[in-house]
């Protein structure tokens, strides 16, 4: 009886151990009046880490609501392939951008591979310097990420 006691308790005190914690929400917590505003980072071209940055991306949406958060990608370099009308990766971005998560090219990138706002998945923002943008994002409150 003591043994099966034992491992009962045994159990549960893992089972307790390993739920999930929580992240602590700092004040003021997001709402729809004060969202968290959130800038990723893209320059990369490898599919497999575009489709991760793009998981990241839903999973902070998942999280906070998509009332309580405002996402931007800005891609830039390499990551500039991921918002092209050939990308490989173009519906993905299009069914993001239905749930209000702005994409944001580099126009210095765009130039320096000859394409032009045309080549441009349809609603992709436009800015000549990405870098800058991420910059003024930050300073403007945005927390910046390149997961």
């Amino acid at each position: 009886m003591f043994k099966v006691l034992a491992a009962l308790i045994l159990g549960l005190w893992l089972y307790v151990g390993a739920t999930p914690a929580m992240a602590t929400m700092a004040d003021p917590a997001p709402s729809f009046d004060e969202p968290r505003r959130i800038v990723v980072t893209l320059n990369e071209k490898d599919e497999k880490r575009v489709n991760t940055v793009l998981s990241n991306v839903i999973n902070i949406q998942k999280f906070y609501g998509p009332d309580n958060v405002q996402l931007a990608l800005v891609a830039y370099g390499p990551g500039i392939w991921a918002i092209l009308k050939d990308s490989p990766v173009r519906a993905r971005i299009e069914s993001l951008q239905i749930y209000d998560i702005e994409f944001v090219a580099c126009g210095n990138t765009l130039d320096a591979i000859h394409k032009t706002k045309a080549d441009m998945i349809d609603g992709v923002q436009w800015t000549q310097a990405g870098l800058v943008e991420i910059v003024e994002r930050r300073l403007s409150g945005w927390v910046d990420l390149k997961p």
